[in-house]
This record gives C-alpha cells, sequence and structure tokens, in this order.
C-alpha cells in the first residue's frame, strides 16, 4: 500500500478546496471545521498504516469515507459535487488494502470496486501491492484490475493521431562525434571498448545497458550533485554508495553510445494528464544493423521485442500498445537486480501512461545538462498528437514522428 501517497495527493486536492474557499463569501467556518475533521482522523489513520496496525485504521478510514460522502462542502466551494466525491478514490484504496490484510475478502473487494468507479487508477499499485495478495485470484479482482488497465490504455487509443505538421519546422538532431576528445575520455576512462565486447553492433548496445544499469543503481527520489556527464555520475556513484535518478542514468548511457560511435538520445517519456509529475527518462539508440531506433532503458535493464523476437523502438512499442498488438520484454529486466520486471508490471503499469508525448535534445553529446558551468541548454523538441495542449514545457513542438523520429546523419 502506498498509504502516504494515496493521503497526499488527497490532501493536495483538499487543499485546492480550500484555497478556493478564501476567497468566497459564505461559510468560512464551515470549511475550517471541515478541515478540522479530517485532518485529525487522516493523522489517526496514517499513524496506525505506519505501525502496520491495519484493523484499527480502519475505523479512522471508514469516518474519512462518510465525511466525504456525506458532506456539503461543495455547496460553499467552487467545485462539484462529484469531485468531492472523488476524493475517496484513494481512502477507498486503502481501506480495501487493510480489509485484505485482516481477511476481510468481500469487504476488501467492495472498498476496491468503489475506489475504481470514483477513479482510482494506479495500475502498478494495485498490481503489486502485497496488502491484496489475499486476492489475486478472485475473479472480481481481477475484472477490476482489467478495468484500470483499459482505462490507462484509452488514453492512448483516444488521443488524436500524429501527422504532418502544417508549417514545416527547421528541426534537425545532431549526435557530437565520437572523436570529440571529451566522448574520447568517457571510452577510455570507463573502458568501454572492453564492455562493448567484438560481437555484432546488437550485441555491444546490450552490453552497454547492462554495464550502466549493473555499475549504476537507480534512485528514483535521489539526484546526484554531480556534472551531468557518464564520468562524473559514476564516479559519485562509486564514492557515495547512492543511486542516481532515471535522467541522470540515461544521460550517462546516451554518452557511452556516442563516445562508441553510437547515435543515442535520451527521451522524457510524458503522460497525458498535466497534474502528473510523474514521467520516465530511457534511450533511444539508432541500430544501423536494424535501421531503426531502439527503446533501451538503462534503469531497468530492459529492451523490447516482438513476438519474433525483433527489439522494438519507443515509437513502435506505444504503436503495439494502443493496437493490442504482441510485446515482450526482455529476460533480464529488473530494479537494481532487487526486483525482477514482467511486462505487466513494467510495461502496462509503469510505462504505458509515459507514453503520451515525449521531449528530446536536439544536439545530443556531452554533459547536456550541467548545473555547474557555462554550459546553456541547447533547444529541445516535444513530439505530441495533434491538438494535444499542456504547457508545462516551453519548446518547439512538432505533431510529425518522421521528424522528431529522423534517421540520424552518420
Amino acid at each position: 500500500m502506498k498509504a502516504k501517497e494515496n493521503v497526499k495527493k488527497g490532501l493536495v486536492v483538499l487543499a485546492l478546496l480550500f484555497a478556493l474557499v478564501m476567497s468566497v463569501k459564505g461559510q468560512p467556518k464551515q470549511v475550517i471545521e471541515f478541515q478540522t475533521v479530517m485532518t485529525k482522523h487522516e493523522t489517526a489513520y496514517k499513524n496506525f498504516l505506519r505501525e502496520g496496525k491495519y484493523k484499527e485504521a480502519i475505523s479512522p478510514l471508514t469516518t474519512l469515507i462518510n465525511l466525504i460522502d456525506t458532506t456539503n462542502i461543495y455547496k460553499v466551494v467552487n467545485v462539484s459535487e462529484a469531485m468531492v466525491r472523488q476524493l475517496n478514490a484513494p481512502y477507498y484504496y486503502d481501506l480495501a488494502c487493510c480489509y485484505a490484510v485482516t481477511q476481510e475478502k468481500k469487504l476488501a473487494l467492495k472498498a476496491l470496486e468503489q475506489a475504481v468507479s470514483l477513479g482510482y487508477n494506479n495500475y502498478n499499485n494495485m498490481l503489486n501491492d502485497k496488502d491484496l495478495t489475499s486476492l489475486r485470484k478472485d475473479k472480481t479482482y481481477q475484472a477490476l484490475l482489467a478495468s484500470v488497465k483499459e482505462k490507462i490504455l484509452n488514453v492512448l487509443r483516444k488521443s488524436a493521431p500524429y501527422a504532418k505538421d502544417s508549417v514545416k519546422l527547421d528541426i534537425e538532431f545532431t549526435y557530437q562525434p565520437k572523436d570529440d576528445y571529451r566522448l574520447g575520455v568517457v571510452r577510455d576512462y570507463l573502458k568501454l571498448d572492453s564492455v562493448a565486447g567484438q560481437g555484432d553492433e546488437l550485441s555491444k548496445i546490450i552490453n552497454l545497458l547492462h554495464f550502466a544499469h549493473n555499475e549504476m543503481p537507480h534512485d528514483g527520489n535521489h539526484r546526484a550533485f554531480a556534472e551531468m556527464d557518464a564520468i562524473d555520475l559514476y564516479n559519485y556513484v562509486k564514492t557515495t554508495g547512492k543511486g542516481v535518478n532515471c535522467r541522470q542514468l540515461a544521460i550517462s548511457l546516451c554518452e557511452m553510445y556516442l563516445s562508441m560511435g553510437i547515435p543515442a538520445r535520451y527521451v522524457t517519456c510524458l503522460p497525458a494528464d498535466p497534474n502528473d509529475s510523474e514521467c520516465h527518462v530511457i534511450n533511444a539508440v539508432w541500430s544501423s544493423q536494424l535501421q531503426k531506433w531502439l527503446w533501451i532503458d538503462p534503469t531497468n535493464d530492459a529492451w523490447v521485442m516482438n513476438e519474433n523476437g525483433t527489439m522494438l523502438s519507443i515509437a513502435e512499442v506505444r504503436e503495439r500498445m494502443i493496437n493490442d498488438q504482441p510485446l515482450v520484454l526482455c529476460e533480464t529486466a529488473n530494479w537494481n537486480h532487487r526486483k525482477k520486471k514482467t511486462k505487466e508490471d513494467y510495461l502496462y503499469g509503469y510505462m504505458a501512461k509515459n507514453l503520451y508525448y515525449f521531449i528530446c535534445k536536439k544536439y545530443n553529446r556531452f554533459n547536456p545538462e550541467s548545473d555547474y558551468r557555462d554550459n546553456p541548454a541547447e533547444e529541445v523538441i516535444r513530439l505530441i498528437p495533434v491538438g494535444f495542449v499542456n504547457d508545462n514545457w516551453e519548446c518547439d513542438t512538432t505533431t510529425d514522428p518522421n521528424v522528431f523520429w529522423a534517421k540520424p546523419e552518420i
């Protein structure tokens, strides 16, 4: 159960409601009283969960749900009743977890059904949450899980298509050549000729992926205080024993590929929801052997294939998800060698929502995002579906996948 995350999201929305109320004349006292009572029961509920007291957490959770179900606070704030009621989705989910752990299976399924009906859509959490272990084989649970998965995929399926831009944009992706002295230092310092091996191009691409994954652990909650280059980030990990985030991992691996003369980008994969701050950064690596970009993820030591074992690009994986075509995850996929990744967990539980639109640097090179040097960020380019509006990124935008995924000039 991600209780802290769920409660935090609920409180964020409540805080927004209360912020709206501050400018509303009429009944501010009612809002303050509501907030006070909610906070009291939230504190009790979170404390019980921290202590692993699931049975004791049921009472304050039920009270919270009843407070939201019966409140008329929406008459004071400038939001709909439905929006207020939807605040209960994470609470119902956590109530389902409490009931499942305490072996109240019917009550757990009923609470989970309520959570999903109110908009709960964390497929990855539902799929992997150990608190729901007792429900796994139940047909109702499986149907609810499938419905959440379908909701996520429908965001992709219902999006507008990509298309050629009505105005031709002056967009060109470039790749720092391997003979640049800085990339040469990366290649020599990390002994990448030896790492890549003497096999064909695909084996070299995979060997470099394994190296980055094995030598630089992932920590999504930590951003290394280091230069944004493979050597500094590598040494940061070795010196501190700490991991780096997915962006820093992908930047490091991108430099490794470039230093070996293999065109590569690090790609920020983003969700449709502008309020969803969780994204993922992976690599697109050009294969001259296959004449296409390949999905390469150093965080999870992962690549994706079709039913014939052919490695796929980011664009191909996205299209196959939309069209319900077969996808095969490599056997090596794992997180920090602690947890094996499955197709359901990794692709549908985590990545599906993050394949709505993409951002890349136009110039792919050594140390692309330094915080410490006179190293201005190059322009970035965004690939979005036609008509998509999101102002979170100020950058050039295209709807043309042929422009965005153009073959590199080698």
